[in-house]
């Protein structure tokens, strides 16, 4: 499909739509696709949720006047999931962000992109490899995508930026476009948006919760062909980007470190689990390349289905009935294709239920396309 991006209108409901309570990524798609608009989805969402016993009001007007206010004087703007320059590979993914904010340029996610992450409080050694890996990734094309947090996503951007490319380096924070975390990396953040990208997805003057970082992650693996972990601990949120990367089908790379060192055990693990060793740039460039050398899988305009897009969804909104599913739902978690399954209604009807009580507060959404009960 093309992307021309919303009108202005369109745009102010979108995010009204986003900010209202109980509306997460993937149900923000769904009303997107049922009602065709975001105005027509917020005037049918008292009704919705009024069938499940419960009154609910829209993100008020007023909040969403003072949110662009904040977004322009920060010096950014919005990037709807189908507006120019929304990145393919991101798109791909389940539960996208529907809508970001960014400073900079998006020439920078043009380029291929590799995800390097690590420990927050890393060696010396992880220090300098992950500032030598990224001076060479940068210079060889490559945008290098990381977090800001303290120690190795730091050095990996200072690595990045070491040199004279431009569009070398892309931040994906946690907090809303207008903050620095950490503040220690407040002038980092400002270079990240001054010669390459900053994106977040929390509105803006949003503080840096702990809820934030695994959403942050997900767009971190989601925007690189390959995601590099230089340094983690066990448990760690840079194995969970790991671990993200590998189940949205993107490489996984690890350097391994000495087993003495627990800050070593997360690579080693994951090497274990079959992440592939590397041990300086040129192998990473290598694993992420086609054999012609130019970088594989990448993706261009129209190459991606668009979640959003949703035939057919139209022309039952106005006369579908939700289907009764609350029978088959419980606290543990089941994927929406086997509630179809069991239930024996259609997956529109089974969906516009799904809306209902998540609009409700109800139902809760899980990895993998499960659900279950709130």
């Amino acid at each position: 499909m093309s992307r021309t991006g919303p009108s202005q209108e369109e745009a102010f409901a979108r995010i009204r739509l986003l900010r209202s309570p109980n509306i997460g990524p993937i149900t923000y798609r769904h009303l997107l696709a049922r009602f065709g608009d975001a105005a027509s989805a917020i005037a049918a969402l008292p009704a919705l949720v009024g069938r499940a016993g419960r009154t609910y009001s829209p993100a008020a007007e007023r909040r969403i006047h003072d949110e662009i206010a904040a977004v322009r004087k920060a010096g950014a703007r919005y990037l709807f999931h189908d507006s120019p320059g929304y990145p393919p590979l991101l798109l791909e993914v389940e539960g996208a962000p529907p809508i970001l904010t960014c400073r900079g340029d998006l020439a920078a996610l043009e380029r291929p992109c590799i995800a390097v992450v690590g420990a927050r409080n890393a060696s010396a050694a992880a220090m300098r490899l992950a500032r030598e890996f990224c001076f060479a990734l940068a210079g060889e094309g490559w945008s290098v995508i990381s977090g800001l947090a303290r120690g190795v996503d730091g050095a990996a951007h200072q690595g990045a930026l070491a040199g004279a490319q431009a569009h070398a380096t892309v931040g994906v924070i946690a907090s809303g476009i207008d903050l620095a975390y950490p503040p220690e990396h407040a002038a980092l953040q400002e270079e990240i948006a001054t010669r390459g990208l900053l994106l977040a997805e929390q509105p803006p003057s949003t503080e840096p919760l702990a809820r934030h970082f695994p959403a942050r992650n997900r767009i971190i693996a989601a925007l690189a062909l390959g995601t590099l972990v230089v340094e983690a601990a066990p448990r760690s949120g840079s194995l969970i980007t790991a671990r993200l990367a590998g189940e949205m089908g993107r490489e996984v790379m690890a350097v391994p470190g000495s087993p003495l060192d627990p800050r070593s055990r997360g690579c080693n693990q994951l090497i274990r689990d079959g992440a592939v060793l590397v041990q300086d740039a040129g192998e990473v460039i290598e694993l992420l390349s086609a054999f012609s050398g130019s970088p594989r899988a990448v993706l261009r305009e129209g190459a991606v289905p668009d979640p959003f897009d949703c035939p057919g969804d139209h022309a039952e909104a106005a006369t579908g009935e939700p289907a009764d599913i609350a029978g088959f739902l419980s606290v543990a978690p089941v994927t929406v294709d086997e509630l179809i399954r069991q239930c024996g209604a259609s997956a529109s009807a089974v969906q516009l239920a799904l809306l209902e009580l998540e609009l409700a507060g109800q139902l809760v959404r899980h990895a993998g396309g499960r659900v279950s009960i709130g």
